[in-house]
């Protein structure tokens, strides 16, 4: 049979005998030998170390020993969290070697007890800030629906490594969109859970009151059976939740597909709509047919505070980045990649009463936001997870790269679950995407909403034309 697609499909032919972990495994790895020198997917494989796992993986199976829908998956895992395998190197020239001396973080630990073989770790843009500086030797992610076009970033590895069937699911971090932009630029689905529902342990801090661990997958239904492993609090960090765990596969299958009773309340900020092209719009309004067909209701609103949201949210992080690096950034200055430093700096200009208003647009947004819900009696809320397709890498026009027309850092300042699935693809043939937004600890929601979607329609499936 042709390799699995998806994690579901994959999870299935194991279960049929059809296919073997190991056999996964070796094809993916063969299919990196030839097309990672193109993408720039991997910053280290682990091979011997992934086909030992996967035989282990299929001797359990074997003997009945079933770990549930990651038993024997191959999984990439963004260069930002240390492994029990390592090295991380963050994708810097600055980070001390002994930082992932520290090894798994709990999520990894999760990840491998499900059954799950990681395969190696990927390619991100420096820190997760900024954008890859050529100077520097690292590899250049490259979109495989167009080799000229940017993955996005920061999740750079885990996005077009799926996308390019690479791997079945990846690890990524979301600090302002770092899942949600590689997704929706590279055409696949990824989930920035809840603020606290997965712990941040292992993963090196960008903005530690922003950042998010999450799944990247060909689909909701493998992001939920992802997010199953990974969510749940952990003593390690401090800002993780107690929740009482949650079955999202189950989850999402349990309404059939139907969207009775939902409410969809399409967002149409005027800075939402003036960075958006036309043929993104049109996009998602032929989603919303397809959600309105599953039983959903739609009704246009506007977030409240959301300019403010957006521009506390970046002000906010790199405060909090600039934290952590400044000591470095006064002595390995030019070890920085250029785009890096020059972002990190900018940390620099916020002073400490800028950061306290911050904090107070964070609360009055999340809770304004929250009372609009409740007051619409909306269910989730929908835009374009980015204005346009995946911009150039050697430049692209104002208006595709201003970070208005990125409609993510609002939900990382308020910390909602926002899940980013294929939609469709603009006039140059690159993938457009949905963006869906649930309240907070209702990620289970988030994936339902998509989920039904993606039963109607095969976008998530879409192959790009580099591709194992």
């Amino acid at each position: 049979m042709s390799t699995p697609w998806t994690i579901a499909a994959a999870a299935a032919a194991l279960r049929s005998g059809e296919t073997t972990s190991e056999a996964l495994v070796s094809s993916m790895l063969t299919a990196a030998d030839t097309l990672d020198p193109t993408l720039g997917v991997y910053l280290a494989r682990f091979d011997e170390q992934a086909l030992e796992a996967a035989r282990r993986a299929d001797a359990e199976l074997a003997a009945g020993h079933d770990r549930g829908p990651l038993h024997g998956i191959p999984v990439g895992v963004k260069d930002i969290l240390a492994t029990d395998e390592g090295p991380t190197t963050c994708q810097s020239l600055v980070l001390p070697p002994s930082w992932g001396d520290q090894g798994d973080g709990p999520v990894l630990q999760r990840l491998r007890a499900a059954g799950a073989v990681i395969l190696g770790k990927l390619t991100t843009m420096e820190f997760a800030v900024g954008r890859p500086d050529r100077s520097k030797p690292f590899p250049l992610p490259r979109n495989p629906w167009n080799p000229e076009r940017w993955t996005g970033g920061s999740s750079s590895g885990s996005g077009n490594g799926v996308a390019a069937g690479l791997m079945l699911g990846a690890l990524g971090t979301d600090t302002g969109g770092s899942i949600r932009v590689p997704s929706a630029y590279c055409g696949i689905t990824g989930l920035k859970p809840t603020h606290g529902l997965v712990p941040k342990s292992g993963c090196f801090p960008l903005g530690y009151t922003y950042d998010h661990l999450g799944p990247m997958c060909r689909s909701a239904w493998d992001c939920a059976a992802m997010l199953t492993v990974m969510a749940g609090a952990d003593p390690t960090d401090r800002t993780s939740v107690p929740s009482a765990p949650i079955d999202y596969v189950a989850a999402i299958e349990a309404n059939g597909g139907s969207l009775a009773g939902v409410r969809i309340g399409v967002l149409v900020n005027d800075s939402i709509r003036d960075h958006t092209a036309a043929w993104t719009w049109q996009a998602m309004r032929d989603a919303l047919e397809v959600l309105r067909a599953a039983g959903a209701e739609t009704v246009e609103v506007e977030a409240p505070l959301y300019d403010e949201l957006h521009v506390a949210t970046f002000l906010g992080l790199q405060a909090e980045a600039f934290s952590y690096h400044r000591n470095w950034l006064a002595t390995r200055w030019e070890d920085y990649g250029r785009p890096t430093r020059l972002t990190l700096a900018l940390g620099a200009l916020i002073s400490g009463g800028d950061l306290a208003q911050c904090e107070r647009v964070r609360q009055a947004g999340r809770e304004q936001i929250h009372a609009m819900m409740e007051r619409e009696q909306l269910t989730v809320l929908v835009s374009p997870t980015m204005g346009y397709g995946a911009t150039h890498h050697s430049g692209a026009p104002r208006q595709t790269i201003s970070a208005r027309a990125m409609h993510c850092p609002v939900w990382n300042g308020t910390g909602f679950p926002a899940l980013a699935l294929p939609m469709g693809l603009d006039p140059d043939g690159l993938p457009l995407s949905l963006q869906i937004i649930a309240r907070p600890f209702e990620d289970a929601t988030a994936l339902t909403v998509g989920h039904a979607y993606q039963q109607r329609t095969d976008w998530h499936l879409a192959k790009a034309p580099l591709h194992a």
